[in-house]
Parts: structure tokens; C-alpha cells; sequence
């Protein structure tokens, strides 16, 4: 059996509404670690509502990730799906769960941290819990895995993704943060849309079935897959163009002083895309330029 794990962010969309007690709003003032105590403790003694994650998670960016392992199938694996949470770590799709609301993403009423180092801690507790998984030890079992992780995720598992790579499993990362060594690594890439279709929220997915469909069959790496890869998306790929609107120095000397007080180790380059994410337009040397200027002055 050529078993492929396949793990796959969470979405904020869910079968039912979570209960008061299980939204990361609700929980109560404290450090991070006596707040993830509590958050465990509360979806420990949740016992109604519970259901397998496959059914939990809804909405478009769930039925593509789902739809991943048929493309597995056909490419010749043999699936297992898993899911990243912010409220339940790793586990399987077929686990059980009740509804909740919590998120690594920024500026969310229900995020459960304020910067990426309190993400990667938060994400350590929940990995404390016995029904999460070991992201290297389900590698290790197969041999390989595909990753398909948001930016906001992947930076709350960086530390399990060091050790994936230095695993040596065969990993392909689509999307992610950063490249690192022992993994290849496909960057979202939202010229890439056109061809796949759908919205940009499930971009990673189509582009994991997309990865997946020019694999050499029953092999998730191969260095002829890699250049199937990069022909046809140099040949796919159609640049988006985006009607942003304008913002006065000020503006942006504002956006950038109040996103440092709310996630300090944010880089330049991240703050720059949460402020295109808000549909405003700034171009990057002048952004630069206002950050350096911004940062030394405090």
C-alpha cells in the first residue's frame, strides 16, 4: 500500500455554531499557557455535538481539500487525510469533535494569538493532547507527505516542519511560508487561478490536485514530475491585476504602527500583504521606505 498522509488546514466555516464556552473570544484573561489549559479542558468535557471533522469543516476550500484524495487515488496513493487546527492541533478527518471557533488568523475575534511566536507555542500545548497527531511520526510511518498549509499556519508549525525536514521524508509543501531544506516547496501562486479555477481561499488545494496530476504514478517526488510542474504552470500561469486604493504617507505610517503593536515580529514583507489583503495599494519601495523610517523612530 503506497500510503500518502495528506494534511490540510481548517476552515472557519462549521456544520453547526459553536457553543459560547468553545469560541477562543470567550476564553478568560491570562498567560498563554494557563489560557490553553482551559481551552483543552473545555473541548475535553464538551460532549455534545460531536462529529468527524470531515462533516464539522464546510464551504469551498473544505470540498477541495477533500476532493484531494480522490486526485491521490488516481495518481496511483493511497490517502489519509488530516486536518490543522487552531482549536484541535493535528487529527485525522475522521476523528471526533465539537463545533469551536479559534484561528491563528490575524486580527480575527476568535484568533488565539497575537504574533507567530504565540502561535508555534500555542500549537505546542495543543499537540499536548491525546487525540492530536505527530506530524513527523505520520510521515515517518509512509515515507512522504503532502502539506497543503496557509501562510498563518505554517508559521505556527514551523517547528514541526523543521523536524519533517530534517525527517527525511519525501515532503511537498504547497503554499506555506517559507522554503527549508529537506522539502519542496510550491509557493501559492494566484496567477495560477485562471487555469484552476475557484477562489483564491482554495487555491492551495486545486494547485496540491494540480501537483498531483503530474506526478509519475505512486510517486509523490520525481524529477520529472518537478518539470512537468514548472512547464505547465509557466505556461498556465496569467498574472491577476487588482483595483487597490491609494493611501496617503500618513495612512500607511498609521496601518504600520498599529500592526507592530498588534504582532511586533511581523516582517515588512508580511505587513505590505496583510495591507494589499485589505484591498489598499502602496507600492513596495515606497512601503519600505515608511517602515524603515516608521520602526526607527520608535
Amino acid at each position: 500500500m503506497n500510503e500518502l498522509p495528506i494534511v490540510v488546514t481548517c476552515t472557519d466555516r462549521k456544520a453547526s455554531p459553536p457553543l459560547a464556552a468553545l469560541r477562543a473570544r470567550e476564553l478568560p484573561a491570562g498567560d498563554l499557557p494557563e489560557k490553553a489549559a482551559e481551552w483543552i479542558r473545555r473541548l475535553r468535557t464538551a460532549s455534545e455535538g460531536r462529529m468527524e471533522l470531515a462533516q464539522l469543516y464546510q464551504g469551498d476550500q473544505w470540498r477541495r481539500a477533500q476532493a484531494l484524495t480522490a486526485a491521490a487515488t488516481h495518481a496511483g496513493f493511497a490517502p489519509r487525510l488530516y486536518v490543522a487546527s487552531a482549536g484541535l492541533g493535528l487529527r485525522s478527518v475522521s476523528s471526533l469533535a465539537p463545533s469551536y471557533a479559534a484561528t491563528f488568523m490575524p486580527r480575527h475575534e476568535d484568533s488565539v494569538a497575537s504574533s507567530t511566536s504565540q502561535a508555534g507555542d500555542w500549537w505546542d500545548h495543543l499537540q499536548c493532547m491525546d487525540e492530536s497527531r505527530n506530524l513527523s511520526q505520520i510521515a515517518a510511518s509512509a515515507g512522504q507527505v503532502l502539506l497543503v498549509l496557509s501562510e498563518t499556519y505554517a508559521q505556527a508549525m514551523h517547528r514541526d516542519l523543521l523536524a519533517l525536514a530534517a525527517s527525511g521524508a519525501n515532503t511537498v509543501l504547497i503554499g506555506g511560508a517559507c522554503d527549508l531544506d529537506g522539502v519542496v516547496r510550491i509557493p501559492a501562486n494566484a496567477a495560477l487561478r485562471n487555469a484552476l479555477g475557484g477562489t483564491l481561499t482554495s487555491l492551495n488545494a486545486r494547485m496540491a490536485a494540480a501537483w498531483l496530476q503530474h506526478c509519475t504514478p505512486g510517486h509523490l517526488i520525481t524529477p520529472a514530475a518537478k518539470e512537468r510542474w514548472t512547464t505547465w504552470a509557466g505556461q498556465a500561469a496569467r498574472p491577476e491585476r487588482y483595483a487597490r486604493i491609494p493611501m496617503s504617507d500618513a495612512e500607511v505610517i498609521d496601518f504600520i504602527k498599529d500592526m507592530k503593536s498588534r504582532y511586533p515580529d511581523s516582517s515588512r514583507t508580511r505587513l505590505l500583504r496583510l495591507l494589499r489583503d485589505k484591498g489598499m495599494a502602496c507600492e513596495q519601495k515606497r512601503f519600505a521606505g515608511l517602515y524603515s523610517s516608521t520602526i526607527g523612530q520608535r
